[in-house]
């Protein structure tokens, strides 16, 4: 845990934010609210920083990430932007992907989609990969789901498309939400008819975060919905396989 409201988590030795062996550099904040979220305690914004402490906390960040280096060296690793929603704090963003670009660190944005087009655009020039959440296709279901309109989601990922942008799509399977034949239908459809990515991973729901609802106080929307079996995660893999994808579950 850092010391700065900006940033709530550093993970070490994470092999399943992007390839190889990487630290995942969790941002604090996000515009989205989505009930599955199994980081709730990073959805608050965090307040605003100085120059100062951007300098300060920058070099912290960098001097942690660089403890790593030798792992990344061996397995093609580096370095994950999460949170939250990095993509809310721009500025630190450029910073640090600056600062790995000039040291030949392998970087990836893990994402939800939902920013500003031109700020995701300049990001997505100065980062090796994005992983690049969709979740819902339907405006109304993603609206009550997340809190928020699903349009620059779509539009943001029809421009990295169309700029050939490296993106590794990520797909959430959450029960009786994105684990629909409706949404899964359209979640094909959107991705073929829109966009050249056919490589997609499968994000089995989990229960890792259940706990964090109660310490923080936080309504738990899916205390009672189980992870999906097994056999459903295998149906739903062979649905997208079929339909002309590489599917990899989790990741």
């Amino acid at each position: 845990m850092m010391d700065n409201p900006a940033i709530f988590k550093i993970q070490r030795y994470s092999i399943h934010d992007g390839p190889g062996i990487r630290t995942t550099v969790f941002f604090q904040g996000c515009p989205l609210s989505c009930r599955w979220c199994h980081n709730p305690e990073s959805q608050r914004m965090p307040g605003k920083i100085s120059s100062e402490e951007m300098d300060k906390l920058v070099a912290k960040l960098m001097e942690e990430i660089e403890k790593d280096m030798i792992f990344y060296d061996d397995s093609g690793g580096g370095v994950t932007f999460s949170g939250g929603e990095p993509l809310s704090q721009p500025k630190l963003l450029f910073r640090l992907l600056d600062q790995c670009q000039e040291k030949e660190i392998h970087t990836c944005l893990d994402t939800s989609g939902y920013a500003d087009p031109e700020i995701l655009f300049s990001i997505s020039q100065i980062t090796d990969l994005i992983l690049y959440d969709i979740k819902l296709i339907d405006e109304a279901a993603y609206k009550t789901l997340t809190g928020k309109s699903v349009s620059p989601v779509l539009n943001n990922l029809k421009l990295l498309s169309n700029r050939k942008t490296n993106v590794s799509i990520r797909f959430p399977l959450i029960p009786e939400m994105t684990d629909t034949e409706e949404n899964i239908a359209d979640v094909i459809s959107f991705l073929k008819e829109n966009t050249d990515y056919r490589d997609i991973h499968i994000l089995p729901f989990h229960k890792a975060g259940e706990g964090k609802y109660e310490l923080l106080k936080m309504k738990n929307h899916m205390k009672d919905i189980a992870a999906p079996s097994p056999k459903r995660v295998a149906k739903v893999k062979e649905q997208f396989e079929f339909n002309g994808f590489n599917v990899t579950i989790g990741g």
